[in-house]
């Protein structure tokens, strides 16, 4: 099947069978996370009632789901072995996904996968069992919204506890104000510059603007809007996922950038914008319109592949880009 610039509607784990093996340049994407996991509920129908659940409240992030399954109840027996099956469950269904993502990916091809601070180091796992070896921990450090745990002080206060003044400051949580962004790559053929020269992949991409060398952390980066932050809630900046086209893949149309997980298409417009070529795949049907408008939309820079006959074919045709 032809997958340059293709947008796919249905199951990744399915629909990633029909890919070629070794063909995809990197795979950029943002699954849904373990709490939006739970029950299985991952369509339009309950993105649209998470979304609805914090438009007119007071928190800061409206675009970060909230309402998990396993967020209330009495911390019982039970309800630690339900997190736990849920978890593995989790990590379970990341490895489905991640084997056929692996064996779509070229030798030294990078995944850099989203996930929350709680279970981020369960997608790390399952993306090791797939076959991909760990690389790095991004940090997304986001807008911060306001945490929802439980205030001790104000508990101990509607209780009528006497003392209740000296638990300022207690909760059951911090504010989080940070995504974690799991970088694992396809084992090398041999070495790097081997793997760079055969396939033209494995290497990061590390000059900023200013001149000094990329970090792990990614922070400052702008927020945009548009109609897709309207019917998704969990949109990425687009300049976010340029940054990590920018440091993942060459500069060039003969490299595929991958998302499994499309949603509202941002990784996609992210690398067509900036030249590269894109396959989407998208579960939710009606995020297809979405997607495609978007791309509709996307002013492309000019490709930087070599044409036919302009370049030394016994050169490595990544090198022919500074022949």
């Amino acid at each position: 099947m032809t997958t340059t610039n293709q947008i796919l509607q249905g199951d990744c784990r399915e629909k990633l069978k029909d890919v070629p093996a070794n063909s995809i340049s990197a795979c950029i994407t943002d699954p849904p996370y373990n709490y939006e996991f739970i029950g299985h509920k991952w369509d339009a129908a309950e993105i649209k009632r998470r979304t609805n659940r914090v438009q007119n409240s007071t928190t800061l992030v409206k675009n970060i789901p909230y309402g998990s399954g396993l967020a209330g109840g009495v911390r019982n027996t039970r309800w630690y072995e339900r997190v736990r099956e849920n978890i593995l469950e989790y990590e379970n269904w990341c490895h489905e996904w991640a084997q056929e993502v692996f064996r779509v990916c070229k030798p030294g091809a990078v995944i850099a996968a989203f996930n929350s601070t709680r279970t981020v180091a369960h997608l790390q796992v399952a993306l090791e069992r797939a076959g991909f070896y760990a690389r790095d921990c991004l940090v997304y450090r986001r807008p911060s919204g306001i945490p929802k745990g439980l205030n001790l002080k104000a508990q101990l206060k509607q209780k009528g506890y006497a003392n209740y003044q000296q638990w300022e400051g207690w909760h059951s949580c911090l504010r989080n104000e940070w995504e974690a962004i799991v970088v694992a790559q396809k084992p090398l053929q041999g070495n790097y510059l081997n793997t760079f020269l055969e396939h033209g992949v494995g290497l990061f991409y590390t000059a900023n603007e200013d001149g000094s060398f990329q970090s792990n952390i990614l922070e400052n980066i702008p927020k945009d809007n548009g109609e897709h932050y309207k019917v998704h809630c969990t949109v990425k900046p687009l300049a976010l996922m340029e940054k990590l086209v920018q440091m993942f893949v060459p500069p060039t149309r003969e490299h595929i950038v991958l998302d499994p997980f499309a949603g509202s298409g941002t990784t996609l417009v992210a690398a067509k914008k900036l030249g590269r070529s894109y396959l989407g795949i998208e579960i939710v049907p009606e995020y297809l319109e979405i997607i495609q408008k978007r791309l509709d939309a996307v002013t492309e820079k000019p490709d930087m592949t070599p044409k036919n006959g302009q370049a030394n074919h016994a050169i490595p045709y990544n090198l022919r880009l500074f022949d």
